[in-house]
């Protein structure tokens, strides 16, 4: 009886007596804690998902990537150029597009990065994600994604041959500088000896950056090599820059580049690149917070038929109360409180339920897939190897605080009415 008057007949009601009422009570409970913690989870795992894809694409692509229509001849002035800008910490040349790779016939046609292993390293430390072999694109050698070894069944030491579009390029050139002349006596078996021959590489490392885009599609060669595959001279296709902050910085040399230093180039940034990818995922988060704030809402009707109920059952008290000079707002309050501590345990269990299944996500996806026999959460789909998740303290308190309001708001209507009640129609037929 210390406490207070409203708070006291609310835990009252609120003690379980094996009745209709009390049943209807853990029901509401269990809704605003399954709302709670589906939207904790959700929202984590997609948050994880957003982090992580930055991290990933961060720790494999440039921050800036200088592009042209064609091959860049000039690379070596750009880049004494890009040596000067402001924000820019380290720039190197790349050749980069499809290829076919084989091993043991298999056949698979995976994107080639020709890079300059040192120059590279000060834009994207590629040396640590090598999980087998070594950082090494000395003369014929190649690096491959651990999938992409997987799809090929090669190892370390084992020959792979690549065939780049220079070949065909070549041939078809010559083909058409032929045809057009009427006086020409070339044969087309003569051609063979002006034919690039596919490179024959040897694996000296395997990769693996945590995504299965790059894992099982990217394989890396010297500069000098993949300049040869595609027949490109001395030209690349584009410039990797580095700059002094992933995100202000690299839009800052984004807009000068393209604004003063670029003639037939266009400079865009990592952000650029993959931005539908960010777009998608963060309006899917805000989406599905307001879908999955529908399951709360849900619950909040069970704690309003619930307090609907009491208040019916409690006529009799409530006309006593008032008859004894109980307040309008007393009487709401022993309502409200009701509500409320519902809406509190509610958001407790969410709470600590939300957490816990993010902590233990990928052992229970695990389980659930040795129990189930299907792959949960396949990596060739979404990309990762386990479920990222990442729990950020202000959308938590978000969650919690919205689905506490929305139950106290459930259960003022009917405390309200509860209220408004005429002792003398209360005690009428008493």
């Amino acid at each position: 009886m210390k406490s207070p008057f409203s708070l006291f007949l609310a835990l009252r009601y609120l003690k379980p007596k094996r009745s209709f009422v009390s049943v209807i009570t853990v029901i509401s409970i269990l809704g605003v804690t399954l709302g709670i913690a589906v939207m904790i989870i959700v929202l984590s795992v997609m948050k994880g998902f957003d982090t992580e894809l930055q991290q990933t694409v961060l720790g494999f692509e440039p921050e800036v990537t200088i592009q042209s229509e064609g091959a860049i001849d000039d690379w070596r002035q750009i880049i004494a150029r890009l040596n000067t800008t402001p924000d820019v910490v380290a720039a190197a040349p790349q050749v980069e597009g499809p290829v076919i790779a084989e091993h043991e016939h298999i056949v698979t046609t995976p994107m080639l990065e020709g890079i300059d292993p040192q120059a590279e390293l000060k834009v994207v430390n590629l040396k640590s994600l090598i999980k087998e072999g070594v950082y090494n694109l000395d003369g014929d050698s190649v690096i491959l994604g651990r999938t992409l070894a997987e799809s090929l069944n090669a190892h370390l030491g084992d020959k792979i041959t690549i065939t780049g579009p220079g070949n065909l390029r070549k041939i078809l050139d010559e083909i058409r500088k032929e045809g057009n002349d009427p006086n020409s006596t070339k044969k087309l078996s003569d051609l063979k000896d002006e034919v690039v021959m596919p490179a024959d590489v040897t694996v000296t490392g395997i990769f693996e950056s945590g995504r299965y885009e790059y894992d099982a599609n990217v394989l890396f060669v010297s500069l000098a090599l993949g300049q040869e595959l595609y027949g490109l001279e001395d030209g690349v296709h584009s410039i990797a820059v580095k700059t002094a902050n992933p995100y202000a910085a690299a839009n800052r040399v984004r807009d000068s580049l393209n604004s003063n230093l670029l003639d037939n180039a266009t400079a865009e940034t990592w952000m650029d690149r993959n931005e539908d990818r960010f777009d998608a995922i963060r309006i899917e988060r805000a989406v599905m917070f307001f879908i999955l704030m529908f399951i709360v809402i849900v619950a909040a009707f069970g704690i309003m038929n619930t307090l609907i109920t009491v208040t019916v059952q409690k006529t009799r008290e409530i006309g006593i109360m008032k008859a004894l000079g109980a307040t309008t707002a007393q009487i709401i309050w022993v309502f409200m409180m009701q509500g409320m501590v519902v809406g509190f345990f509610g958001n407790l269990t969410g709470l600590l339920l939300g957490i816990g299944a993010v902590r233990y996500r990928n052992g229970f996806r695990y389980w659930l897939s040795q129990t189930l026999h299907i792959k949960i959460f396949p990596a060739d789909i979404y990309d990762f190897a386990a479920i990222p998740a990442q729990i950020v303290p202000r959308d938590v308190a978000i969650i919690c605080i919205s689905g506490f309001l929305i139950c106290s708001l459930a259960a003022f209507v009917p405390a309200w009415f509860a209220a408004r009640l005429d002792p003398v129609k209360a005690l009428r037929y008493e």
